[in-house]
Order: structure tokens, then C-alpha cells, then sequence
């Protein structure tokens, strides 16, 4: 079970870390940002609520259970938004990269908050995960970074972090696929309100641009959203977290790769300490789970 959740917690991390292969020709292309992810959570909402109908589960929330809902939906909400600003101002593999401070925040905010215990070796994973991290940012003496950049997404970790802590904590009472529908809608909801707030239409230009859109949708939220909601569920907060490490190591390749970021020693050195710090936290999963 425990290695279930591990798997889906990288699967999740390597579908997340595709985004910039849809996104980046969105910017290029000045294709309206907000009707982007407008699309791109409606169409998740509906593959998922179109599975939802076909197995005959109940879509019926109270009230209790909508007012989560829609925090959920906020946070993933601001959360994709700022990562997205974030790309205006930095490389699409250091913004997603910068993104992986996430994981210490939730873990910051479980221990403070909730008393959630961190074994030696998940400290020791933190620790490399997040050098590997401020490696990425370095350029000789100085930052390789904007500051404003860096802000912009660090906020988009802390509402990333949120989401996941309010998964863990609610202790909502419906199945994964119900939770990421809804949250999904009420995320594009959010993105609704914003273009027509704006005055935004929302006519998709193309056929290649509808497709796009679709597999954006399905890629990168539905099979990402729905792994991370069970690996949560099977290995809690902080290890499902740390494991989405893999987003910017996959960011990064794809950024090299088809977007001809370069592929600096730094680059090397910040993702081989990521990857360390994601076998390190496997290894205090299973470590844990030996002593209890």
C-alpha cells in the first residue's frame, strides 16, 4: 500500500513537471492566460465528472463539505496563477524549481501546527532537497534570480502547501475523485470570474488550440490532482510532498530540451541533491513504518 503511494506521488510530480510544454507556447502565442486555465480546469472537472457519472457515485456535498471545496479550489487556483506569472520573470525550470519549497513549508506548518513528528532522515531530505534548490538559483557569487520572480512563486508554494495541508487535515469525507471534481470546478470558477471581470472572451481560436487545451487538462491535472490526492491519503502530507521533487527535475529536462534552457553545473548539482533528497524520504517512509 505504502509503495502505491509512493508511485503515485511520483507520478503525480513528473505530470505536474510537463506544464511548461503546454503553457510556455500559450505565453509565446499572447493567448489570454486566465482563459487558458479557465479551459484547462473545466475540461478537468468534466473528464473527471463524466467518470463520476459513469460509476454512479453520488455528486451531492453540504454545506460543510462545498466550503472546503471552494478553499481547495482557491488555493490550486492562486497557486497555478502565480507559478504561471512566475515564468514571466524566470526560466519555466527554476520557476518550477523555486516551486519546491512547498514541501518545507507544509512540513514547517505540520510540525508547528499539528505536532507531526520529522525523523531524522526526513529532516536530512528537506535539508538536500532545499540546497538543491537555492544551488539552482546560484550564479557564481550572486543569485541567478528576480527577486519579484522569486516572491511570486515562492507565494504560489505557500498556496500549494496550503491545499495539500487542507487534504490531509479536513478530513473530508469524499472519495478522490469527488474531492479533485470539485475542486477543479471551483477553480475554474475562479478563473471565470477573472475573465469576466476582465471582459475576456472565451472563444478558443482552433481545433489545434481546443486539443491542446484537452491534453493540457488531462496531463497535468487530472492524472497529477488525482495521484496526489491518493498518495496523500496512503503516506500523509509531508512525504507526498517531498516527493514532488520530481517537478522541477522533469520542468528542468523539458526546459533543455525543447525550450533550449541551459543545462548548467548548477542545473546538475541542484537536481542530483533533489533526487537524493527524494530517496532519503522514501527511505524515512519505510523507516517509520518498520517501527510501528
Amino acid at each position: 500500500m505504502k509503495i502505491k503511494g509512493y508511485a503515485l506521488g511520483i507520478i503525480s510530480a513528473v505530470s505536474y513537471g510537463l506544464i511548461p510544454i503546454f503553457i510556455l507556447p500559450v505565453k509565446q502565442a499572447h493567448f489570454s492566460l486566465d482563459i487558458t486555465l479557465f479551459y484547462r480546469f473545466l475540461f478537468s472537472a468534466l473528464m473527471i465528472g463524466g467518470y463520476l457519472l459513469y460509476s454512479k457515485e453520488n455528486l451531492s456535498i453540504n454545506k460543510k463539505e462545498g466550503l472546503i471545496l471552494a478553499a481547495l479550489g482557491t488555493c490550486y487556483a492562486f497557486s497555478s496563477e502565480l507559478l504561471f506569472l512566475g515564468y514571466d520573470y524566470l526560466t519555466a525550470g527554476i520557476a518550477s524549481t523555486v516551486l519546491f519549497i512547498y514541501p518545507v513549508i507544509v512540513a514547517l506548518i505540520m510540525f508547528f501546527f499539528y505536532k507531526e513528528k520529522l525523523t531524522k532522515l526526513s529532516i536530512l531530505s528537506l535539508f538536500f532537497a532545499f540546497t538543491g534548490v537555492i544551488i539552482l538559483c546560484l550564479k557564481g557569487k550572486g543569485l541567478e534570480i528576480n527577486y519579484a520572480g522569486l516572491g511570486i512563486v515562492m507565494l504560489s508554494s505557500l498556496f500549494y502547501a496550503l491545499y495539500i495541508i487542507i487534504v490531509n487535515k479536513s478530513n473530508i469525507k469524499v472519495s478522490g475523485f469527488k474531492l479533485s471534481f470539485y475542486s477543479m470546478l471551483f477553480t475554474s470558477g475562479f478563473f471565470m470570474i477573472k475573465a469576466l471581470v476582465g471582459k475576456e472572451s472565451f472563444e478558443i481560436p482552433s481545433t489545434t488550440v481546443f486539443f491542446n487545451l484537452t491534453v493540457f487538462a488531462f496531463l497535468t491535472t487530472v492524472i497529477s490532482t488525482l495521484c496526489l490526492v491518493y498518495a496523500i491519503k496512503s503516506i500523509g502530507s509531508t512525504p507526498a510532498a517531498i516527493l514532488g521533487a520530481l517537478e522541477p527535475v522533469v520542468a528542468v529536462i523539458v526546459s533543455v530540451m525543447i525550450f533550449h534552457e541551459k543545462f548548467t553545473f548548477n542545473l546538475f548539482i541542484g537536481i542530483s541533491l533533489i533526487l537524493f533528497g527524494v530517496i532519503l524520504n522514501v527511505l524515512a517512509g519505510n523507516k517509520k513504518i518498520a517501527h510501528t
